[in-house]
């Protein structure tokens, strides 16, 4: 059996629901440790976080990832258990299996062969682990980020192992992701008999033009590697339930998934502007997910293109597509992400699952990636 299959088969046996590790970080660890990593544990708030590094020199390459998975869902639904890791039709089955416990044990995988090629490879190589990426991500890789930031660890190069390919794996590479910013705006009216009007004032048609305007603004152009901001409506709160009552209030949630071509400031201004320009009292309550990272064309992306290309003979496309990812706290610390893992077609459904062909070439590409910036 390969190496790297038997293990995303043990680490997707350990039922690993988010922010339970399970002891896939233990595991990890077990395996890094004697290759010359100093592994380190940083628990927060009911998350296992595991920071491991051999050497000390520059350049630094590190691999992350998370061993947290998301719920099964109804366990009947499931052709096999989803943590027992299956094989059938040529497909390896289990919750993990392509988010993302498959790319980590590629990832450890090709760093054992890598250091057993290259004993004396330059520069250090790290893996950062969380819990807590399909949560909250409040006390996962934010955590070690800040961690490592206060001591002054220099990261230049990450990898993160998630499911960025598309048709066939190699095809797309995530060189960045775009930022997430929400709010709640309540409108604020006058309740009242819905027979009497004029003693009342319905918030939901003082917000109609407005929210109008807002859905029509075109907040930027994106740029060479983003489309164009977006901005949505998800949910509108409005009414007591009764059919004759004129509501005192209206909530609405919006998100915006923006580029590098706007802010965080400047969208939050827009939409102050374009509210103040009518006739009605509001409030708006702000949470932002995370802000926008992007990694131009460099030394890491041309590593991991050239690699994809001698292992798969693809051409891979860069792509900023999807929702965030922990690359978004990453950034903050590391010049260089980029996301590359096995095709993601099935990930969080019933019966997730990877390909089994893609399995070593998966490792095979991290570990030509080493080569290309380490030896």
């Amino acid at each position: 059996m390969s190496r790297t299959l038997a293990l995303a088969e043990e680490l997707i046996a350990l039922s690993s629901v988010t922010p339970d590790d399970n002891g896939c970080q233990r595991r990890l660890a077990e395996l890094l440790a004697p290759l010359g990593f100093a592994c380190e544990s940083m628990a927060s708030g009911g998350v296992s976080n595991l920071w491991a590094r051999k050497g000390k020199a520059q350049p630094l390459l590190v691999f992350a990832g998370h061993t947290d998975v998301v719920p099964t869902g109804p366990l009947d639904q499931w052709t096999s258990p989803p943590f027992q890791p299956a094989r059938r039709d040529g497909r390896l089955y289990g919750r993990g299996a392509a988010d993302m416990k498959t790319s980590i044990a590629a990832m450890v995988v090709a760093v054992e062969e890598f250091i057993q090629e290259h004993p004396g490879h330059k520069g250090s190589i790290g893996f950062l682990i969380t819990s807590d990426e399909e949560g909250p991500a409040t006390d996962g890789t934010i955590i070690v980020c800040e961690a490592l930031k206060a001591r002054g660890e220099q990261l230049d190069y990450c990898i993160i192992g998630e499911p960025t390919s598309s048709e066939q794996l190699g095809d797309v590479v995530k060189n960045g992701r775009r930022g997430s910013l929400s709010g709640r705006l309540t409108i604020k009216g006058v309740q009242g008999h819905i027979a009497y009007p004029q003693l009342a004032r319905n918030p939901i048609h003082l917000m109609a033009p407005a929210l109008a305007e807002l859905a029509a603004e075109k907040w930027d152009e994106g740029n060479e590697y983003y489309l164009p901001t977006s901005w949505q409506v998800s949910n509108i709160h409005g009414g007591t339930g009764a059919t004759n009552v004129i509501p005192g209030s209206v909530a609405i949630d919006f998100n915006f998934r923006f580029s590098t071509a706007s802010s965080v400031e400047g969208l939050q201004q827009r939409v102050h502007e374009i509210l103040n320009r009518y006739d009605f009292g509001y409030d708006i309550k702000w949470t932002i997910a995370g802000r926008p990272f992007l990694t131009p064309r460099g030394n890491l992306s041309d590593a991991l293109m050239q690699a994809i290309k001698r292992e798969t003979g693809i051409d891979a496309d860069l792509s900023t597509t999807g929702g965030t990812s922990d690359g978004r706290f990453i950034a903050e610390i590391c010049p260089q992400v980029i996301e590359f893992g096995p095709p993601n077609e099935s990930i969080h459904k019933i019966d997730e699952n990877v390909e089994l062909r893609h399995i070593d070439p998966l490792k095979n590409i991290y570990r030509r990636t080493l080569e290309n910036l380490l030896s």
